[in-house]
């Protein structure tokens, strides 16, 4: 029997990752299932345990779902703990992993599919949630001239901030307090876009030559990358390469292996061209 995998989220209908991973699993060999599971609003932990029981091997956690599953784990990752979410679990009897591979598949896609440099630039990173905790740490690893985490309500944002202080400048806000200011990387880590939504965000924020990054994606550009595109970004790219690479980085904390993500990459923007 097939060792069973998935993923949670609410929505989740639109989910690339049973795809990603049947072609990490045909690529390494391995002999695995993954499912999209829509888990309630109200009933992550009842959809996780039961999914445990059944004799899931791990998962991946989606919007909305991180912060809660960080409570739930019974130990972390150093980086899980760090960021307070959870993107990734390891079921093993009682004992539940939580690790966060999203900081780790944006890095890779910014720095090797899209060979963007972020030392020495000024970063505005959009929301305070599950997905923005995940990618703060790598980001300032990376070393950045500034970096800025804008939020709907400015006390998240700068909780956020608090908990990453550092030698790094580094700022909590709410999004009119970036009015005036430019940043050579905008990151959307809201889910607005899978609501058709945008981020209300002052249109003068992209710096000549930046780069706006949504880690959301569709079979167009979403509303954040069309308002940055037409307010001075000179790049744009979705959160697909990020997908992936995440993937990749989840796949090996199960499996012992690390997959080659270029051509799974390739394969899904054909998909989406169609």
């Amino acid at each position: 029997m097939s060792d069973r995998y998935c993923v949670f989220g609410n929505p989740v209908g639109h989910s690339k990752s049973p795809a990603i991973h049947a072609a990490f699993a045909a690529q390494c060999r391995q002999d695995l299932s993954y499912e999209a599971i829509l888990a309630p609003l109200d009933g992550f932990a009842e959809s996780m345990r039961a999914f445990a029981a059944a004799g899931g091997c791990g998962a991946n956690v989606t919007v909305p779902f991180k912060e809660q599953a960080c409570r739930l784990a019974t130990r972390l990752a150093a980086r899980a703990e760090l960021a307070g979410a959870v993107n990734t679990l390891v079921f093993n009897g009682p004992d539940i992993l939580g690790d966060n591979t999203d900081g780790a598949g944006l890095l890779r896609d910014l720095s090797t599919n899209l060979t963007c440099r972020i030392a020495g630039q000024r970063v505005l990173l959009l929301g305070a949630g599950g997905a923005a905790r995940g990618v703060v740490g790598p980001l300032l690893d990376a070393r950045p001239a500034a970096l800025v985490i804008a939020n709907r309500t400015a006390g998240r944002a700068r909780e956020l901030a608090q908990r990453f202080a550092g030698p790094a400048p580094l700022l909590g806000c709410a999004y009119p307090e970036v009015a005036g200011l430019s940043f050579d990387l905008v990151i959307n880590a809201t889910s607005a876009s899978l609501t058709g939504e945008l981020p209300p965000l002052p249109g003068g924020v992209f710096a000549s030559g930046s780069l706006a990054y949504d880690m959301m994606y569709g079979q167009g550009p979403t509303p954040f990358l069309v308002f940055a595109g037409s307010h001075g970004a000179a790049c744009l790219a979705d959160g697909l390469g990020m997908l992936v690479e995440q993937a990749a980085e989840a796949f090996h904390v199960w499996r012992g292996v690390r997959p080659e993500t270029a051509p799974v990459l390739a394969m899904l923007r054909a998909a989406l061209a169609r």
